[in-house]
């Protein structure tokens, strides 16, 4: 656990040092990678499309049994003769063209519930795990041991609309190897993946956190494998755990950090709860 006067380095955008500012209090959280996930499964099951089956799926024949004495089963049969379907079992469970045994249903509950103070604690935990070095190479991500966790950099990030700039950025700050790793990582898939807009898979890279909402710098990340771009208001536990696996290589700009000052409160009191 970091100490509280803890300082970090700010960086420009050539990877030079500016100033230092202090850590938010938020990163002194806990690690707790069990709330983390609870609270990943919470937000995707708003996701999930219910499910349901038509009622006269696999009733729509016309069968009835032909009772004993025959040898045969006693399940229902479809009548007539002279065609591939009679004589067929139909109309019940398990057998060819047969309904389900147990379908799925549009009433069920699929969305996850969570308590709001457990959602909070998910957030600062997962934003305190970005600065656990461990944490972060234990979720694949490359780093070299001279760069600083959590890695802030000047506003002028947030006015970059180039790809090819950002690149130099990220280069610069000693992210090469992540981002090589991101890029050797691309697949194509074909099928019903594909059919369904899923026609690649791309590993997770940085993630840039801004303040501005409108910030430019989310189109030059579009053609970049793996990074990511999202505003600081919308932050969630989906982009600083994907897969509910924590520790997102994260990239600050200075003024994304000074707003979540707000949230050190809130995680002050949840880790004076948690120690009671």
């Amino acid at each position: 656990m970091m100490s509280k006067s803890n300082m970090i380095n700010v960086y420009s955008l050539d990877g030079s040092k500016v100033e230092q500012v202090e850590l938010p209090r938020v990163f002194l959280t806990p690690y707790r990678a069990d709330i983390i996930r609870r609270a990943f499964v919470h937000i995707q099951s708003r996701f999930f499309q219910p499910q349901g089956r038509d009622p006269l799926a696999g009733m729509r024949v016309s069968a009835e049994s032909r009772g004993t004495g025959l040898g045969i089963a006693r399940m229902a049969r479809i009548k007539g003769e002279g065609m591939r379907r009679a004589g067929q079992a139909g109309g019940v469970a398990g057998v060819v063209k047969g309904r389900l045994t147990h379908p799925p249903r549009v009433e069920k509950v699929i969305v996850k519930r969570l308590n709001k103070k457990e959602k909070n604690l998910a957030l600062c935990t997962a934003i305190a795990a970005t600065a656990i070095r461990e944490v972060v190479k234990a979720r694949g991500h490359r780093i070299q041991d001279d760069v600083e966790l959590p890695l802030i950099v000047t506003d002028d990030i947030e006015s970059i609309s180039k790809s090819k700039d950002l690149l130099k950025v990220l280069n610069a700050l000693r992210l090469s190897d992540d981002l090589e790793r991101a890029r050797s990582s691309i697949k194509k898939r074909s099928g019903k993946a594909r059919m369904r807009g899923r026609k690649q898979y791309i590993a997770k890279s940085a993630l840039v956190i801004v303040r501005d909402e409108k910030s430019k710098v989310a189109m030059a990340a579009g053609s970049i494998p793996g990074v990511e771009v999202v505003p600081v208001s919308r932050l969630s536990v989906i982009h600083l755990a994907p897969g509910g696996h924590p520790g997102r290589l994260c990239i600050w700009s200075k003024s994304a950090l000074e707003s979540i000052r707000d949230m050190s409160n809130s995680a002050v009191e949840l880790m004076e709860v948690m120690a009671r």
